[in-house]
């Protein structure tokens, strides 16, 4: 016999090439199991990402619905204090004006007089 012959009807030979096929098969199960593993997993990564995209958004609505609400809290606050401090200034203005009316039904003479005088100086000054 021949080598060529001889390799042909070698019984290891033969056992070899169907463990080689064997493996092959094998390799590829493998990879295609792999490949489909990735791919759930590429799904899985997008859905929870997705999840937590929605999670932040949630998140940041909220927050600024809690921003603008303080800032209405804030707003009702500052525009209570600024009525209270004009009625104070209003009030103050009002004693202020009455007691000036008051000196001058006390003092007629001396009032026309300091009046006489302060519009001499203004007048003075603004020349």
């Amino acid at each position: 016999m021949s080598a060529e012959n001889h390799e042909e009807f070698d019984p290891e030979a033969h056992t070899a090439g169907d463990n080689f096929e064997a493996s092959k098969e094998h390799a590829r199960e493998a990879a295609e199991e792999l490949k489909a593993a990735a791919s759930q997993k590429v799904h899985d990564l997008r859905d929870a990402a997705m999840e937590r995209s929605q999670q932040l958004k949630d998140l940041a609505t909220q927050r600024a619905e809690e921003m603008r609400q303080r800032a209405r809290e804030q707003g009702e606050q500052f525009r209570g204090y600024a009525e209270e401090q004009w009625d104070q200034a209003r009030g103050q203005f009002d004693d202020l004006r009455e007691e000036g009316e008051r000196y001058v039904r006390k003092n007629p003479a001396k009032a026309v007089l300091l009046a006489l005088g302060l519009g001499f100086v203004i007048g003075r000054i603004l020349r």
